[in-house]
């Protein structure tokens, strides 16, 4: 997130990832590939994660098909979107599952990390959630609109609003729009909050552009309960595992991807989220 990546911040929160994973494996660990060395096979594959839908996939793996393949997989869960990425690149944990390409490429330029993806997985599409209006034309002028606030996700927020006819941005500002693109605000106000907090202001704002995870995490279905989502089509939002480069060829890391990649895997997202998360196999993740 944007007040989250600051190198200070970044430190601090690096040095809390870094005593509460020992046990999970150092940048040090001779079985560690991020370390130079070969991967153990031996040892589990530990992959960072965002609670819902992404941990709930894995553990879905770890327990269904994981040991078929000879997979031993651990899933550590994480509520933000800055320590999965330091903890793969430092090599406290082998992988992670959480993001999209346009925010992995964000991060990747601001922080100097060299994360890269390896199998698309799943789609969660945008959406404008309200507890306070039934339709998106019942938005009036003084509503307060809240968006995410790092800057991938806040570009994509805002053009969820302009595809919908609630503001109007700049030509060609595309994925990185941000709230000075906005060159008519039909008389909203906005209030910036980071990804995961906007759920909890759902009271406290007329509307909110949430993350399909953070959704599905505050209990609300994006189905159905979303006044406008995304269209999947030819979307660039796909959430992928990723690998610290050079990683790619970890025998675990390759049997993960072809599982989350599998019929099962297909067939659980499509039950279990019944479209509010869809899958995003065969597309390419770079």
């Amino acid at each position: 997130m944007r007040k989250n990546t600051k190198p200070t911040a970044l430190a601090a929160a690096t040095a809390a990832l870094a005593l509460g994973l020992t046990a999970c494996g150092s940048a040090s660990d001779p079985s560690s590939a991020a370390s130079g060395g070969a991967a153990d096979e031996s040892k589990p594959l530990v992959v960072a994660a965002s609670p819902s839908p992404h941990a709930d996939i894995l553990n879905f793996v770890k327990d269904k098909l994981a040991a078929k393949e000879g997979l031993k997989l651990e899933v550590k869960e994480f509520t933000d979107y800055v320590l999965p990425n330091t903890a793969t690149e430092q090599g406290q944990v082998g992988a992670n599952y959480f993001q999209h390409k346009p925010y992995l490429d964000d991060f990747n330029k601001k922080n100097g990390t060299h994360i890269v993806p390896v199998a698309n997985v799943h789609l969660e599409p945008l959406g404008l959630y309200s507890k306070k209006v039934k339709a998106i034309t019942d938005l009036r002028p003084g509503h307060t609109v809240a968006v995410p606030n790092d800057t991938t996700n806040e570009g994509r927020a805002l053009q969820l609003l302009a595809a919908n006819n609630l503001i109007t941005l700049k030509e060609g500002v595309g994925t990185s729009a941000k709230l000075s693109d906005i060159t008519d605000k039909k008389g909203l106000e906005f209030k910036e909050l980071e990804a995961a907090t906007v759920p909890r202001a759902l009271n406290d704002v007329d509307a909110a552009v949430i993350n399909g995870n953070y959704a599905l995490e505050a209990k609300l279905s994006p189905a159905k309960d979303a006044l406008v989502l995304e269209k999947s089509e030819g979307n660039p939002y796909a959430n992928f595992l990723a690998v610290k480069a050079g990683n790619e060829k970890d025998p675990r890391v390759e049997k993960l991807a072809k599982l989350l990649n599998s019929d099962e895997v297909r067939t659980f997202i499509e039950e279990k989220y019944q479209g509010s998360v869809t899958p995003a196999f065969g597309t390419p993740a770079s």
